[in-house]
C-alpha cells in the first residue's frame, strides 16, 4: 500500500550517507592523478590492433612512456585527465554511495543484519548500472581526448578539452554519442561487483575471527 511505499522510500533514502559520496570521490580523484598515463597507455594499447586503426605503434609499455613524453612532453602523458578526474571521482562517489544505499535499504534499515555474497554482489552491480548510466559521457570523452596526438595529421575533429569534446560530440552524434560503448560498460560493472562482494565476505570473516 501507500504507507509501505512511503517506508520503503525513506528506508532507501536514510541509507544515503555524503561521507560514502566524499569518501569515493577522494580515492578516486587521488588515483586517478597518479595512475592516470598508464590509463592513457593502456587505452592506446587497445585501439593499436597493427592494422589502419590508431598511427602510432609502441614496443612495450617503457617504449610507450618514453614516446609519449618525447613527443608529447609531460602534458601528453596526462592527455584526457581532466574528464578522467571528473569521471573516476563522480564514479567512485555514487558508486560508494549508491552501494551503501541500496545495501541500507535491502536490510529494511537494520544495518546490522547480515547480507550474503549474492546480496552484496547483487547491490553492487546495481550500484555500478546506476552509476555507469551517470558517467558515461565522461568515460566517452576521457577515451576520445587519450587518444589525441599532436603528431597524428588528418583527425576529422579536434577536441580542445573536455568541454569542447562535449559539445562537439552532441552537435555531431546528439545524446546518442554520449553513450556509445554503454552496453560492454554495463557488462564491465561485475567486475566491481565481484570486488565488493569479495570484500564484503572478507571483512565479514575478520571481525568473526576478531569475536572469537
Amino acid at each position: 500500500n501507500y504507507r509501505s511505499v512511503l517506508e520503503n522510500q525513506y528506508t532507501f533514502f536514510r541509507g544515503i550517507k555524503y561521507e560514502h559520496l566524499l569518501a569515493g570521490i577522494s580515492g578516486g580523484l587521488t588515483s586517478t592523478l597518479i595512475l592516470h598515463p598508464l590509463d592513457l597507455i593502456k587505452i592506446r594499447f587497445a585501439v593499436n590492433d597493427g592494422r589502419t586503426g590508431y598511427p602510432q605503434k609502441y614496443k612495450g609499455i617503457i617504449n610507450a612512456f618514453k614516446t609519449i613524453f618525447r613527443q608529447e612532453g609531460v602534458t601528453g602523458l596526462y592527455r584526457g585527465v581532466t574528464p578522467n578526474l571528473w569521471g573516476a571521482g563522480s564514479a567512485w562517489g555514487l558508486y560508494f554511495l549508491f552501494y551503501n544505499a541500496i545495501k541500507v535499504y535491502t536490510q529494511g534499515g537494520n544495518v546490522d543484519l547480515p547480507l550474503g555474497p549474492t546480496t552484496h554482489l547483487i547491490s553492487a552491480a546495481e550500484a555500478g548500472v546506476l552509476t555507469m548510466l551517470i558517467t558515461n559521457p565522461l568515460w566517452v570523452v576521457k577515451t576520445r581526448l587519450c587518444l589525441q596526438s599532436e603528431k597524428i595529421i588528418g583527425n576529422t575533429c579536434r577536441y580542445l578539452g573536455m568541454i569542447d569534446a562535449l559539445k562537439k560530440i552532441y552537435q555531431y552524434e546528439g545524446i546518442r554519442g554520449y553513450y556509445k560503448g554503454l552496453g560492454p560498460g554495463i557488462f564491465g560493472v561485475s567486475h566491481g561487483a565481484v570486488q565488493f562482494m569479495t570484500y564484503e565476505e572478507m571483512k565479514n570473516r575478520y571481525n568473526q575471527y576478531l569475536k572469537l
